[in-house]
Parts: structure tokens; C-alpha cells; sequence
């Protein structure tokens, strides 16, 4: 009995523990075995295995808005690449007169587009702090502003979702602009080190893989507690009966704002750690499609479970760079293929359809008690 009380409140900590766990053991196949060992991760697995934590952190953020108020967002691309572009911002920063040009000051881009000074919202960034709180409240002040005005003018269903994502494609637009002071085209690259160790270390990749796997691990283990709370309760009646908890006195919109501005603040987060690892960022990260693939993530592992994402933006990834591989032009076929599939036969995703299965199993055994024992009572 204890066992399994044990069990039921602590398997979310022990998944958190066991990610990070895995973590360790790759980084540790990666430095302590020899290179022609069985076992021996290459140090660009590693690299790209820290890109799809980054993917199950977004993940995450977009599962706490859908999966338990309803809220489909197309848009957490744009958080994502907001986070991105304000980590890229520090790292050029860091380039200084080691750029092509020489310039102490300004970025490369800049120099060749001749700018003459440093734009205003440039300053600061050379304080990895400052670009840290600005990954958290660049994405979060343009989600609590979206939300704002969407959930108090009551916007909600595939209104909302459109909304979103042509928030993200105006974005789009505007970052592809050389005038703005985001690169343009080319966007943010050519990064030399984070906190003064370089970014081709195969010690610095190890260390922003392992951090990867820690904020994930915070991550979900915040929006286990944000959902196990009373707070999550009322989110969940949100999702489920919007009318009746506005009717019973909840302010479903600040709810709604509170969440969403959370959600977004965690897809800033990953993007900040997605870009030192690809070593780049730029207006492609907007692309609409982007969004929309991280819902599908979503909907594979499946929503509303926490650990569904997780397992559904690692194994899509992971699905993606071995088919790309071999068809690449068939990726995008294949994708909208499993959407479907998904969508017909596993309605509850990966984890849902487990859970059900899991259920069937313990209810068997205790149908065939009963059976057992109305047999043998005596008519």
C-alpha cells in the first residue's frame, strides 16, 4: 500500500529525475567512452538531441494552453522565436571586434548596412541577465497584450487559432526587414561563445544539452503542480464548460491571460536555448507552418497528459531527421500523414491511448473476480 501511494504522488518527480537522468548517462556516453565503442554518442547527436528538448519545451508550453483550457494556439512559434532572437541579440553582442569587420559595437549586418549607432533596444544585451529577463518578457508582455484584447473580447475556438497565427505571420513579415535591426534575411549568426566559453566546445554543447533536460524538467514539473492545483481545476472547467465557470463567478479571462502569458514566457525559454545549440536564428523560425507542426507534436504524444508532448516532439523529431535522410521530399507528406492517422486512431495521442489500455488491463482481472464469484453463489 505504501508502495503504490508512493507511486501515484511521486512518478511525476521521478520523471523529471529519470530525464535528467538520461541526460547525464548520454553526456556520459559521449566524454567517457572511447569513440569506436558500441555505446559512444558522437557529439552531434548530442547537439541535435538537445534541439529536441528544446522542441519538447515548446511542447509543454503549448500543451498547458490546449490540453487543459482549450486554447489552440498556432502562434507559440512567434514566443518561441522572440525568446530565440533575444538569446541571438546577447551572442552577437559577445562577438565584439572578432566579427569580419572589426566593429567593437556593431554587428556585422549592421556595419555592412551602415548603420551609424547601436538602435536603442540593442542596449543591455551585452548582460547575459538582461537578455535572460528579456526572454521572459519579450514573449510574455506580447502575449499578455494579444490576450488582453482576444480573451476580453471573448475570441475563442478556430477564431483564436487564426488570430494567432497571423500574429506570427505578421512577424514574420516585419523581421525580414532590414530596417528593423534583426539581420533581415540572414538573421542572427556567426555566435563565438556563451559566458565566455565557445559555442564549438564539445564541453559548452554538453553543458546546454544537460541544461536543457534541467528547465525541461522544471518546466514540467511547474505545470504538474499549476495543474494538480485548484487553479488547474478551474482551468480544466474552463476547457470543458466555459459558460458554467463564468457563470459560477470565475474571471475566465484573467485565467485564460495568466496561462496563456506563462505558456508563452516557456516557448521564450526554449527558443533561447534552441539557438546557441543550431547556432542561428532568423525570421524562418515565424514560418506559420512552424507553429502549426509543434501542435501536431502536441496531438501525437497526446494533449492534456504533460508527458505526451514531451514524447511527441521527441519522437516526431527524432522521425523527421531519420526520414529527411532518406526521402526528404516526402517529409511534409508523411507529417500530414501521421496527423491524420493520429486523428482517426489515436484520438488521445501516444500516452492516451496507453493510459486506456493500462485501464482495460486493470479492469479485467477484477470482471473476471465477479464473474468468479456470481458463479459461485447458488440460485
Amino acid at each position: 500500500m505504501i508502495t503504490s501511494r508512493l507511486l501515484r504522488a511521486g512518478w511525476a518527480p521521478a520523471f523529471a529525475l529519470g530525464l535528467v537522468a538520461v541526460a547525464v548517462l548520454i553526456l556520459l556516453a559521449n566524454v567517457a567512452l572511447p569513440p569506436d565503442s558500441a555505446l559512444y554518442v558522437p557529439g552531434y547527436a548530442v547537439s541535435l538531441m538537445g534541439k529536441y528538448l528544446c522542441y519538447a519545451l515548446l511542447a509543454l508550453a503549448i500543451d498547458l494552453v490546449w490540453g487543459y483550457v482549450g486554447i489552440l494556439s498556432l502562434g507559440h512559434g512567434a514566443f518561441f522565436a522572440l525568446g530565440g532572437y533575444a538569446m541571438g541579440m546577447y551572442l552577437m553582442r559577445q562577438i565584439g571586434s572578432r566579427g569580419t569587420y572589426g566593429n567593437p559595437v556593431l554587428p556585422d549586418f549592421m556595419v555592412f548596412l551602415n548603420w551609424p549607432e547601436l538602435p536603442w533596444y540593442w542596449l543591455g544585451f551585452d548582460q547575459f541577465w538582461f537578455a535572460a529577463l528579456m526572454v521572459l518578457l519579450v514573449p510574455g508582455a506580447l502575449a499578455f497584450v494579444f490576450g488582453w484584447f482576444a480573451f476580453r473580447s471573448r475570441v475563442s475556438g478556430v477564431y483564436l487559432s487564426i488570430i494567432t497565427q497571423a500574429m506570427t505571420y505578421a512577424l514574420l513579415l516585419a523581421f525580414f526587414r532590414n530596417d528593423m535591426g534583426f539581420g533581415g534575411n540572414n538573421g542572427l549568426t556567426d555566435f563565438k561563445d556563451l559566458l565566455g566559453f565557445s559555442l564549438q566546445a564539445d564541453a559548452t554543447r554538453a553543458g546546454l544539452f544537460l541544461a536543457s533536460a534541467v528547465l525541461l524538467a522544471a518546466a514540467f514539473l511547474l505545470c504538474r503542480a499549476i495543474t494538480r492545483s485548484r487553479f488547474g481545476k478551474v482551468l480544466i472547467a474552463i476547457r470543458d464548460a466555459e459558460s458554467r465557470t463564468r457563470f459560477l463567478g470565475y474571471r475566465v479571462e484573467s485565467y485564460k491571460l495568466l496561462v496563456f502569458t506563462l505558456s508563452a514566457m516557456m516557448a521564450g525559454v526554449a527558443g533561447a536555448l534552441y539557438v546557441p545549440q543550431v547556432g542561428i536564428i532568423n525570421p524562418g523560425e515565424f514560418a506559420p507552418a512552424n507553429s502549426i507542426e509543434a501542435v501536431i507534436w502536441v496531438a501525437v504524444g497526446g494533449r492534456g497528459t504533460l508527458i505526451g508532448p514531451i514524447i511527441g516532439a521527441v519522437t516526431v523529431n527524432f522521425g523527421k531527421t531519420v526520414f529527411t535522410n532518406l526521402l526528404p521530399e516526402f517529409w511534409l507528406f508523411a507529417l500530414g500523414a501521421l496527423f491524420i492517422l493520429v486523428t482517426l486512431v489515436l484520438p488521445k495521442g501516444i500516452v492516451g491511448a496507453v493510459q486506456s489500455a493500462a485501464r482495460s488491463w486493470r479492469d479485467r482481472p477484477g470482471r473476471r473476480k465477479a464473474d468468479a464469484v456470481a458463479a459461485e453463489v447458488p440460485r
